[in-house]
C-alpha cells in the first residue's frame, strides 16, 4: 500500500472516530414524553385554601429587551397575584425551560430585578420546611424607591431542587456528563411591604397552602424529587 495513502487513511479514521466520540459525549436535550407534558396554567390552582387570584395587581414584568431574552430561555411562564381573606397579597411567578444548557440557563431574580433598576439589599440562603420535605430556597429583598419587595424563590434542575449558584452548576454538569441536558424550573413568590420577616411568614404559608392542594405529579414537578425530610418540630 502506498505510504502516503496509508497515512491519509489512518488520519481519516482517527478524525472520524473523534467526531463520533464528540457526538456521543455532547449532551442532548431530553425530549419530554407524552405523559410528562404539562401546562403551568392548569397545574397551579386558581383557588386554594383561602387564596384566590387578584387581577388588580400584576407581578413585576420585564422590559422588552429582557422579555426577548426570556422568550429564548423559557418554554412556559406563569405570573399571578393571589389575595387571601385577610387582604394579604402574594405575587407568584413560575418559569420553565426545557433546555438548561449553559447558554439557556434559568434567569435568576438577582439578575432580573437589578436589570429593572432595583437594588438588592438582602440575600440569604434558607430551608423552607414543607410537609413534603425541606426545600432549599433563596431569600432576597429588592428595593426600588419606596417599594420594598421581600422575595423567596427556588429552582429545580432536572428532577432535583437545587440552590442557585455552585449547586446549580454542579447539577447541570452531572447531567451533562451523563449525556443529557436537564430541564429547569424557577418558582418565585414575593410580597410588597417593609416587614421582611412577616413577609416571609406569609410567603411560607402561601407555598404550603399551594403545595397541599396540588396533584402529586404536579407537586413533584414543582419541587423536584427526593427532598430532604423536614426536621421534626421542637
Amino acid at each position: 500500500m502506498n505510504r502516503r495513502f496509508a497515512i491519509s487513511l489512518v488520519l481519516g479514521l482517527a478524525m472520524a472516530g473523534t467526531s463520533a466520540l464528540t457526538g456521543a459525549l455532547t449532551p442532548k436535550a431530553r425530549v419530554p414524553q407524552a405523559h410528562e407534558q404539562f401546562s403551568l396554567e392548569q397545574m397551579i390552582p386558581q383557588r386554594f385554601a383561602d387564596w384566590r387570584i387578584d387581577p388588580s395587581v400584576v407581578p413585576l414584568t420585564p422590559d422588552p429587551e429582557q422579555q426577548s431574552v426570556l422568550e429564548k430561555i423559557y418554554d412556559q411562564t406563569l405570573s399571578r397575584t393571589y389575595v387571601n381573606a385577610e387582604g394579604q397579597r402574594v405575587m407568584l411567578s413560575i418559569a420553565y425551560g426545557g433546555d438548561q444548557s449553559k447558554s439557556l440557563q434559568l434567569h435568576l431574580p438577582e439578575v432580573c430585578y437589578v436589570a429593572q433598576g432595583f437594588q438588592m439589599v438582602k440575600e440569604d440562603e434558607a430551608a423552607l420546611a414543607t410537609r413534603f420535605g425541606e426545600l432549599p430556597v433563596k431569600r432576597l429583598v429588592a428595593r426600588l424607591h419606596e417599594r420594598n419587595e421581600p422575595i423567596t424563590y427556588w429552582i429545580t434542575i432536572g428532577e432535583h431542587a437545587s440552590r442557585a449558584g455552585i449547586q446549580q452548576k454542579l447539577r447541570r454538569l452531572a447531567y451533562g456528563l451523563s449525556g443529557e441536558i436537564p430541564d429547569g424550573m424557577l418558582v418565585r413568590v414575593s410580597t410588597i411591604g417593609a416587614d421582611d420577616a412577616g413577609a416571609y411568614r406569609i410567603q411560607d404559608r402561601f407555598v404550603a397552602d399551594m403545595l397541599g392542594t396540588m396533584a402529586p405529579r404536579d407537586r413533584t414537578r414543582l419541587l423536584g424529587a427526593g427532598l430532604a425530610p423536614a426536621p421534626a418540630p421542637g
